[in-house]
């Protein structure tokens, strides 16, 4: 829901920030052109098929259902006009790369691409179809220019002497004394156990670090962990994994804000003496990435494979409790 709320929000401000044709503009214009010349300029992995599958959707509905095919190696978004960072939990659900892209007007900054693009194989050729069928007229996604006041005119007032004028000297203003009561803070300790839900953003750095990238590759290449992971429930972005703040998790269920970490041992035919080292290892690891993904407001679930193997954790970790799921679907 969060997410349909906020692509609403930016299909209104898209129809908002499009101006209507004047009597003299030409109306056969073209949004799926428009929209096809825009992803020309962005690197996608896919040579721009989804691109041109959502062609005729509007620019913002396009950008969110494309995003996971960007190559996101050689791209970086930036709030530039903070839309992104002040909008509720609808843009922040939605992550503040889909965001940015989404914006129906744009922004000199706002997306930047390193290296030269070369436009995709499925982009050109429908450019090119446009072409041999003669170029459409595209309204260019960018506001109208604003218009200034047209000052009022007053009748001249006749002129007379002006008094010497003496320069006042400049005071400089008092410091403000801090009172007891509202003095500055000292600086908190570090916390006893995990950082808060929603840390404030502060600066730039801080937002990105939490801003999920979705991946198109898994790390450690086990068959088995990487099917377990895209087959979780309303998984964005199967078949890779997505970077938050400074890690890879195995799936996100971006609807309820879940970054998802899977453990495929077959522990029910480990040995005693193997099973406690599992574990001893795995809730050590388990506790360093929730921390991360709490950090960043997000929630925390582990999949594993047996009943056995949620029950040993569980036994070796309280705090873990209630968040290891057993995959039926693995």
């Amino acid at each position: 829901m969060r997410l349909r709320a906020c692509i609403a929000l930016l299909l209104y401000v898209s129809a908002c920030a499009t101006s209507a044709p004047s009597p003299e503009e030409p109306v056969d214009w073209d949004p799926r052109y428009a929209n096809l010349q825009r992803a020309a300029a962005l690197p996608w992995t896919d040579g721009g098929r989804c691109a041109v599958r959502e062609a005729s959707e509007p620019w913002p509905v396009l950008a969110e259902r494309c995003y996971q095919a960007l190559d996101h190696d050689r791209i970086e978004f930036h709030d530039i006009t903070g839309r992104c960072a002040v909008a509720s939990a609808g843009a922040a659900a939605m992550g503040l790369g889909v965001c940015v892209l989404a914006a129906p007007e744009i922004i000199v900054g706002a997306v930047v691409v390193a290296g030269i693009v070369v436009v995709g194989f499925a982009i050109s050729e429908a450019l090119e179809a446009y072409e041999k069928k003669g170029r459409p007229q595209v309204r260019p996604p960018t506001l109208p220019p604003p218009t200034l006041p047209v000052p009022e005119t007053r009748p001249v007032p006749e002129a007379r002497p002006v008094p010497e004028v003496k320069p006042v000297p400049v005071t400089k203003p008092a410091p403000q004394e801090t009172s007891p009561e509202k003095g500055p803070k000292p600086e908190p300790k570090g916390p006893d156990f995990f950082p808060p839900l929603e840390p404030p953003e502060t600066s730039e750095r801080d937002r990105n670090r939490c801003e999920p990238i979705p991946k198109n590759y898994h790390r450690g290449g086990n068959k088995l962990h990487n099917k377990c992971a895209d087959r979780i429930p309303n998984n964005i972005n199967p078949g890779g994994d997505v970077f938050v703040n400074g890690k890879d998790f195995d799936a996100l269920q971006l609807a309820t804000r879940t970054l998802w970490e899977v453990k495929t041992d077959n522990f029910d035919t480990y040995p005693p003496d193997l099973r406690e080292i599992v574990v001893e290892s795995q809730v050590e690891e388990l506790r360093d990435e929730r921390a991360l993904a709490l950090a960043c407001g997000f929630n925390f679930r582990v999949g594993v494979r047996s009943p056995a193997h949620k029950a040993a954790l569980e036994r070796a970790a309280r705090d873990l409790r209630g968040l290891i799921v057993v995959m039926e679907w693995c």
